[in-house]
């Protein structure tokens, strides 16, 4: 009896050892170790407080198995996980785009910020693509009507029943009727204020009424203080130099601690750009750029991204300008957008290129990588301008349309939303 138990006993070890020795490895194995390796060497011995966001198409099942090959590796390599206030901060994100996956380390020790990257196979998994966890949607604001075809529209604002479009000539007020919108008044800048090629130009609602931002001018839009005025609206505009605000709305309002709320930039009205020069300074000296957004970051609470006018975006965080990849395709306009999807926060970019189709995408950008997070949008035109609205849950575009080549252009303002799949 003892003899059959012990024989038994012997063969289920073996069995054990032999499954142990022949079970396939983890296909985590090789990434976690990499980017230990990665973490280790800029981290060096000691304690870090790790945390892990996953906004890749990884099963959350498989998040606590990753997790568990990290500390191991990371403790292999002097490295050792700590919950104290006092250790470091190593924030991991998991991500992705079309091509491969990408696996992020923040590390943050004191004041300073560095990252370690790991590129991974993306066929360990077929689980659902990033590209569908948002879907954009758009819907038309406001369209020229026939009587006004030609006028080019640089930035709209909407408030309450009213609608403002800043044109090259002056501005449009429109006020909702059950017919849709009709215009108010139309106020003409002087003429002699002439603009360069490609002018832009920024709308803002006072407490009164509106500032219009264009090169050269700034203008203050109230309503007319008589009844019996001829337009309900009049306009006074002076020559100005002054700087422009970038940082709108409720993302840079709940992020003010780097002043991001009352930013604004230097625009050159003798070309179609800003100088780079901005105030209050961010402690690094950016380059002339054609458009900017303020984007919430978890390592410094918010950020400045920027798009140059040699096509490089860069994010401008704790005092450091540094280059993000992945926006190869983006054209020179981009706006953040609060869509409560994934991280959140969203960029929203125009396409590259003159397209006569242009189209819209939204990115994740957990590190300095931008991750598509959905698919294309189609603008039916070229989008000339984009930036976010006030309420930060949605982004406005205008879109500039021609039935073909020889054809007259139309302008209109589309609003686009994101919903989560």
């Amino acid at each position: 009896m003892k003899l059959t138990w012990l024989i038994a006993a012997v063969a289920s070890g073996v069995i054990g050892l032999t499954a142990s020795a022949t079970a396939t490895p983890s296909p985590w194995e090789q990434p976690a170790a990499s980017l230990a390796d990665e973490i280790a060497g800029i981290l060096g011995p000691g304690q870090a407080h790790l945390t892990i966001r996953n906004i890749s198409t990884i099963s959350t099942d498989e998040i606590p198995a990753i997790r568990h090959l990290l500390v191991l590796d990371l403790k292999a390599r002097g490295v050792t996980t700590s919950e104290a206030e006092t250790a470091n901060l190593l924030r991991i994100t998991l991500s992705e785009n079309l091509r491969e996956r990408l696996w992020v380390a923040e590390i943050v020790e004191g004041n300073e910020t560095r990252v370690a990257m790991v590129h991974v196979d993306r066929s360990i998994s077929n689980a659902k693509p990033v590209n569908e966890q948002i879907q954009l949607r758009k819907q038309t604001v406001f369209a020229a009507p026939e009587h006004i075809p030609n006028e080019s529209i640089l930035y709209a604002d909407e408030k309450d029943s009213l609608l403002l479009l800043l044109h090259p000539e002056g501005i449009s007020v429109f006020s909702r009727t059950s017919e849709g919108w009709q215009r108010q008044s139309h106020l003409s800048f002087s003429a002699q204020h002439t603009l360069s090629r490609d002018a832009r130009g920024l709308l803002s609602s006072s407490a009164n009424g509106f500032a219009a931002f264009i090169p050269g001018l700034q203008c203050t839009i109230e309503p007319s203080p008589a009844e019996s005025a001829a337009s309900p609206w009049s306009h006074r505009c002076r020559p100005s130099d002054d700087p422009w605000p970038i940082a709108v709305g409720p993302i840079a309002q709940a992020n003010t601690t780097n002043g991001a709320a009352s930013l604004k930039a230097f625009y050159n009205a003798a070309r179609n750009y800003f100088t780079g020069v901005v105030t209050p300074s961010l402690g690094v000296d950016l380059p002339p750029f054609y458009s900017a957004s303020v984007f919430p970051r978890p390592a410094s609470n918010v950020a400045l991204l920027v798009n140059g006018i040699d096509g490089k975006v860069q994010l401008v965080e704790n005092g450091a300008l540094r280059p993000v990849i992945g926006t190869r395709d983006w054209g020179s306009d981009f706006a953040a957008l609060n869509s409560g999807c994934g991280a959140g926060t969203q960029i929203i970019a125009s396409g590259s290129g003159e397209a006569l189709s242009d189209s819209l995408r939204a990115y994740e950008l957990p590190a300095l990588e931008a991750i598509p997070a959905s698919a294309p949008l189609a603008m039916e035109g070229t989008v000339t301008a984009l930036w976010g609205a006030p309420d930060g849950k949605s982004v406005l575009a205008v879109v500039r349309k021609t039935a073909g080549l020889g054809s007259a252009e139309s302008y209109e303002v589309d609003r686009v939303t994101a919903s989560c799949n």
